[in-house]
């Protein structure tokens, strides 16, 4: 498991019944099922991305090679951030390679 989020120690101390259903949703989400955790990984990313989160662009990306993706991987998924997303979605996914 990776390390909590600021906001997720926040909510934690502060809404610890609200931390417990998110942290829940998340924990049912993101598994291996009929999508593998490194794909719904990359999925995260592209939608940080999109949302323009370099900082979680970068750390999702870690999390993503952890999970086993390949460099080719993430590009490709910056590739997709590029497509639907600009300009704007290309700069901040080109964090993905910042390690």
């Amino acid at each position: 498991m990776t390390q909590p989020a600021s906001w997720q120690e926040s909510l934690q101390k502060n809404a610890p019944e609200l931390f417990e259903v998110v942290n829940g949703a998340r924990e049912s989400v993101l598994t291996d099922g009929a999508l593998s955790l490194k794909v719904k990984t990359l999925m995260t990313m592209l939608c940080d991305a999109l949302l323009a989160h370099p900082g979680g662009v970068a750390n999702i990306a870690d999390r993503a090679r952890a999970a086993g993706a390949t460099e080719a991987e993430i590009a490709e998924t910056v590739g997709v951030a590029f497509l639907f997303g600009g300009m704007p979605a290309l700069v901040t996914g080109a964090n993905a390679f910042k390690s």
